[in-house]
């Protein structure tokens, strides 16, 4: 049985329970709109601050004849990943490889993919000796804006001593990440 305060309780409690609802609407409006901002940023996020250094540093070596002339030569033929993916051609300085330290304008080594006119850049790879840099840095693997280098040890495929190495993919989009060793958008298989 229905009596007026039964009634007037049942309508405050469903007018309450609305404006909850559109108050959490209300409040979450801003926070949808920020998450579909935010999901469009992500759609084309700005370059890491790193392959933006890597980017502008190597803007001089698009052409492989410039990088022959100021130090660098290619190493080993193309690089292609164990099971996926490549590293494409390296162009290594060895002036650079031998100082044992690291620089973001002047990278180790600078990758190349065969394309129809020629080598074409779509990264770089900063190298450096395991045994000098922990030496020379107190036991610390070497970081470059934010990125740890990762450690190759001795023996390997390149028939170097152990080794730190970071890859940046500044001229080829990885789907991957900016920094991983394989991109399976280049391949050796065009040479």
């Amino acid at each position: 049985m229905k009596t007026p305060i039964t009634t007037l309780v049942r309508i405050s409690t469903m007018d309450t329970l609305r404006m909850a609802l559109l108050s959490g609407l209300i409040t979450a409006a801003p926070l949808l709109a920020v998450a579909g901002d935010s999901q469009a940023v992500h759609a084309h996020p700005a370059p890491a601050k790193l392959v933006q250094l890597v980017r502008d540093a190597t803007r001089q070596f698009i052409d492989v004849n410039a990088a022959i002339a100021a130090g660098y030569g290619p190493f080993l033929g193309c690089v292609s990943g164990p099971d996926h993916g490549a590293m494409g051609f390296h162009y290594v300085n060895l002036a650079l490889y031998g100082d044992g330290e690291i620089d973001a304008s002047h990278p180790e080594a600078l990758m190349y993919e065969q394309s129809k006119g020629g080598l074409r850049l779509v990264g770089a790879e900063f190298i450096v000796d395991a045994q000098t840099w922990l030496t020379n840095h107190d036991n610390t693997p070497p970081v470059l804006e934010g990125q740890t280098f990762q450690f190759v040890d001795s023996p390997n495929r390149y028939n170097l001593p152990s080794f730190f190495e970071l890859h940046v993919w500044a001229w080829q989009n990885n789907p991957r990440g900016a920094f991983v060793d394989w991109n399976n958008h280049v391949t050796c298989e065009g040479q």
